[in-house]
């Protein structure tokens, strides 16, 4: 067998330090960040969005969450909460749904008067998804409007533009995975509806629906029960102990 020669540069000093800027490093191992670049990490993305908008509805200002997939294989995530804050960031000086959305560790959650639950990943979430998608688009109803703006690769696109009156709030978040990382970039439904069917359960009374644009299906999960409903459905034809789950909360 021949031997294999490993060239070392010998020289090791300030000029080999590099610095990843803004989410560079994401892109780069993203594997640190979902656990690499499978089908499970590809579905990861959207439970990410998602849980920012339980998160939302556990705080009491979110009651319904839809999951979309779209035919020109994107996928959008929208939520009827207060909307992700569009106003200027005092320190950084761009608008705070831009901030949470391109920067790693900035979002609401630190602060407790905000979330006192939260099941995301304190604002490292929503930047990854951003990081690791072709391209992403974000729509707030707040304040009386209507704002969008657009991302690409991590990176900002355009400026957050006052797209036209609203009198709704919430937001909603389209993502078009990087074909240039994941294996393959095809959401599956079975695997999100199957999720998004658990996390109805967990968090009782919220409304939370999948819908595939490609095929038409759709299915609308909302369980008063919560967890006695939960072990109810995975007890279904099976001989069980006690007919009635025995359920207990504060």
């Amino acid at each position: 067998m021949p031997e294999i020669e490993t060239v070392v540069n010998s020289d090791y000093d300030e000029s080999n330090i590099t610095v990843l800027q803004g989410l560079e490093g994401v892109r780069l191992r993203p594997g640190m960040y979902i656990g690499g670049v499978d089908t499970s990490a590809l579905h990861h993305l959207v439970f990410e969005v998602v849980d920012n908008s339980v998160d939302e509805a556990l705080a009491g200002f979110c009651s319904e969450i839809h999951v979309i997939i779209n035919s020109d294989g994107s996928l959008s995530v929208e939520d009827n909460g207060r909307g992700i804050p569009v106003g200027i960031h005092e320190e950084e000086g761009i608008p705070a749904v831009e901030l949470i959305l391109t920067r790693l560790h900035a979002g609401g959650k630190f602060d407790n008067s905000n979330y006192k639950v939260s099941g995301g990943l304190n604002g490292v979430g929503a930047s990854v998804v951003n990081a690791l998608s072709e391209k992403m688009i974000a729509e707030v109803h707040r304040e009386g409007f209507l704002w969008k703006q657009e991302y690409r690769e991590g990176i900002t696109f355009t400026p957050l533009d006052q797209i036209e009156e609203s009198k709704k709030t919430g937001t909603h978040i389209t993502f078009w995975p990087d074909k240039t990382i994941f294996d393959h970039v095809e959401f599956n439904y079975e695997i999100l509806a199957h999720r998004l069917r658990e996390l109805a359960f967990l968090n009782r009374g919220i409304l939370i629906s999948i819908r595939d644009n490609r095929t038409e299906r759709f299915q609308e999960f909302k369980y008063e029960g919560g967890i006695a409903s939960f072990i109810k459905h995975i007890n279904e034809n099976k001989s069980v102990l006690h007919e009635a789950p025995v359920y207990f909360s504060e």
